[in-house]
Formats: C-alpha cells, sequence, structure tokens
C-alpha cells in the first residue's frame, strides 16, 4: 500500500490530534473505542479499525509524544525514523493524477494500523525537522495542560496543543479576570 501525504502538515496534524486524545490532556480518554479512532483518521486510505488497533494506537500516542519531547534534534530525527519504520519502506516522490509531486509512504503487504500511521506521522515529523527545525516541538501554553504538539504553522506561533480547547479556556479565564478587575 502506498499513503499518499500532500505534504508533511498532514502528517503532523495527525500528530498533534493523536497526542491530544490522551487523558492528562483532555481529562479523559478520548479514543474510547474504535469508531473515536476512526475519527481521528484523514481520508488517507487507512483501513476501518477494530478494538485491537484501539490499544495499539494508545501505546503509538505515547511513542509520537515521546518524539515531541525530546530534548534534541538528533534524538527527535532518531525516534522519529523508528516510527517511519514501524510498517513502512522509505517514503517516495511520486506524481499525483494532476501531475503535482507528492509525498507517499510505501507500507509492507499486510502491515497493520497501527504501522502505517506510525510511518506516516514518522515521515511528517522528519520533515517538520528538516524544513523547521526542532524548536517547532513544543509544550502547551495553558496553565495545567500538560499536552505537547509539533507547530507546522507557516508563522511558528502556535501557542497550544488544542487552539480551540487551550486556547479558548485561558481567553475565557483572562477575560473573566479583566472583568473581576474593573469590578473592585
Amino acid at each position: 500500500m502506498h499513503i499518499p501525504i500532500a505534504d508533511y502538515a498532514t502528517g503532523v496534524e495527525v500528530a498533534n490530534e493523536l497526542v491530544s486524545t490522551a487523558p492528562d490532556v483532555r481529562g479523559r480518554e478520548a479514543l474510547a473505542d474504535p469508531s473515536a479512532l476512526a475519527g481521528l483518521l484523514p481520508p488517507l486510505g487507512f483501513r476501518t479499525p477494530d478494538a485491537d488497533d484501539l490499544d495499539k494506537v494508545r501505546l503509538l500516542r505515547r511513542e509520537v509524544r515521546a518524539v515531541m519531547e525530546t530534548g534534541t534534534e538528533e534524538g527527535a530525527v532518531a525516534s522519529a525514523e523508528l516510527l517511519a519504520g514501524h510498517a513502512g519502506l522509505a517514503p517516495v516522490l511520486r506524481r499525483d493524477p494532476s501531475g503535482r509531486w507528492q509525498w507517499y509512504v510505501p507500507t509492507v503487504r499486510d502491515a497493520s494500523l497501527v504501522g502505517e500511521l506510525a510511518a506516516v506521522i514518522g515521515v511528517a515529523l522528519l520533515g517538520l525537522v528538516r524544513a523547521l527545525g526542532h524548536e517547532r516541538f513544543r509544550p502547551c501554553a495553558a496553565p495545567g495542560c500538560g499536552g505537547v504538539f509539533a507547530d507546522a504553522s507557516r508563522a511558528g506561533r502556535r501557542r497550544y496543543c488544542m487552539p480551540g480547547l487551550c486556547g479558548n479556556r485561558l481567553n475565557v479565564a483572562n477575560h473573566r479576570a479583566r472583568r473581576r478587575a474593573v469590578t473592585k
């Protein structure tokens, strides 16, 4: 199988979403069943997950987080290379049907879902380090949040693991604090 990824940002977002499903980030297990896992997967040709995949992907989540928390660029690259090799062969650059160049992550025949997911994420994290640097792996800036993320944005200013949750929560807290200060 060849899993297409238009650029590393696609795989980086899959990595970010996977890491943010952990109970220590959300307060509960967001990968509670195979349908929750299916909702996480991008439309890249992954097979439908089953109960066996769920535990394996939860373990993969720890490995991905470890890459993002690695203190050195060399360590992050070595860890991402291990992810890329779970079920993959060397990524290839091929033309898609429209003639544009696109990355494809080939996997061995009968590769597991977790192997394919690890390969896509590993290649994406390697691409991020190569293009933007290791400093794009960051902890969430929201107080009390244990999340981490990889920032693939062009500007490189992302601060929260889940901007819609952590960023909004902090904005609401700041707004309330300003209102209390005015009413005193």
